[in-house]
Parts: C-alpha cells; structure tokens; sequence
C-alpha cells in the first residue's frame, strides 16, 4: 500500500527535501511518496490532524509552522520537549508524535567528539534553541552570540550555557542565522578574523558555498555545509517513519544533483 510523507511550510518552493527523501524510499524499495505541501499558518491546526486519515505516515515541519507542530503533536520527544519545536511529526493509532530531528542531525553532521569542545553558535532563533540543547546535552561547551545581545542572553540563561557578548575563539563555530542565504557576504558585525575554528558549520545552504563557509575554507578549516546539515535531520525523520537506516550516499547525491 502507497503511503504518504511531505514537507509542511509556507511556501516550500525553494525546498530540496523531495528529492532527498523519494531518493531514499526508491534506494530501500518503499512503495512511498514525498511531497510538497504549502500550509498557510491559519489552517495548519486543521490540515495536520487530516493528513493521518489521507495515507500519511508523517511529515517534516519547516517555518513558520515548528511551533504549532509542538503544539498539535499528542506526544513529544524529550528533544521537542526541551526545545519548544517540533521538525518531524509521525502519525500512527491515531496520534500524532512530534519530534526535532534538527538537534540530532546537527551532532550527526558535525561528526566530531563534542565532550568538552568550546562551541560558539551564532544565532538566538529556533533553530539556534535546537542547536544550543543538542550541543549541550553532547557535552560540549556552549556559548550563544546574536546581534541582538538580549536575544542571546536569554537563550544562554534558559539553557545554562554561556552567553558570549562578543565573536571570540572557539574550536567550533556553528551559524544557525540566516546570514548568506541570498548568497550575501559576510556582514561587518560578524567580526570572525583572528577565532581560527578547526570546523565550521553552517545551517544554510544555496546554489553554491556561503560566504562563511568560503571563510572557512580559506582558513584551513574543516567545513559542514547546510545541505549536510539537512540530509541528516532528514536521515533521522526517516528512519523514525520507516524503522530501517537510511541511505545515506543515495540521499546525498540527490540533494547535490
């Protein structure tokens, strides 16, 4: 029997998941499809409960819509629970789970021991919350910088990590603003000469490497790009939806085509 998978945003245009995730049912023999769904912000709280009832089995959640997606899920990860969002929603026995495979995927994408590890996030939004609460529960040493110091302060008082008032070293620089995604330079705020990272992430992805990411590179430095970044909280929303392991290598190239 066909079943159903999509990614929920308004819009969803720009969105890569669909390739990626059709990818990896075709790569595992899964009679699935997955698809786009544009979902207006007023009708969300409708259209989720209906999705279960139309051969469903579950969907990604991307803005505006991860905070209604917490609150419309009948039960939570104890990742989607701690960071108030919720990315992947499963539906099965007529309920609805809600969990944030950003945390994890961020930590799969870094793939580098994070116990003890001085990591600055640049970034106060969601999915900075995401990020702050994985890289803390792996045991890393966080600090939190965004342009507006408010924004980071309250980030770092809520999840007891450091709230660092200006760019300074850290082996570990994670961007989770959205800086570079219209394919910008780096702003002047982002005072990054002189931190030297051993790795830097960067949540966002476009046609070609962002700005921070060519940084990186220039410097000798280990980069993770956002198509990485998305490929493993994708790998982790599948293997949830269809118990098996995804494959990787097949999802990657079909993001990258």
């Amino acid at each position: 029997m066909t079943a159903f998978a999509g990614v929920l945003g308004y819009p969803v245009g720009h969105s890569r998941s669909p390739d990626m995730m059709n990818a990896a049912f075709a790569e595992r023999g899964l009679d699935w499809h997955y698809v786009r769904l544009p979902v207006p912000p007023d009708l969300f709280g409708e259209i989720v409960p209906a999705l279960a009832a139309s051969g469903f089995r579950g969907a990604n959640v991307t803005i505006p819509h991860k905070v209604a997606a917490h609150a419309v899920s009948d039960d939570l990860t104890d990742a989607a629970a701690a960071i108030g969002a919720v990315n992947t929603l499963a539906f099965a026995d007529g309920r609805i789970a809600g969990d944030n495979t950003d945390a994890g995927g961020l930590v799969d994408a870094l793939d580098t021991e994070l116990q003890g590890a001085s990591v600055l996030v640049l970034g106060a939004g969601g999915t900075a919350r995401a990020a702050v609460w994985a890289l803390r529960e792996a045991g890393a040493d966080v600090a939190v910088w965004n342009r507006t110091a408010e924004r980071a302060a309250e980030l770092a008082r809520e999840f007891g990590v450091r709230h660092a008032t200006a760019i300074g070293p850290a082996r570990v620089l994670i961007n989770v603003t959205s800086v570079g995604l219209q394919g910008e330079d780096l702003p002047a705020q982002l005072e990054l000469d002189g931190i030297e990272p051993e790795l830097v992430a960067d949540v966002v992805y476009g046609a070609g490497p962002t700005a921070l990411c060519r940084w990186a590179e220039q410097r000798g430095a280990r980069v993770v790009d956002g198509l990485e970044m998305l490929l493993r909280q994708g790998a982790r929303s599948f293997e949830r939806w269809t118990g098996q392991a995804a494959p990787l290598d097949a999802m990657r190239r079909a993001l990258r085509r």
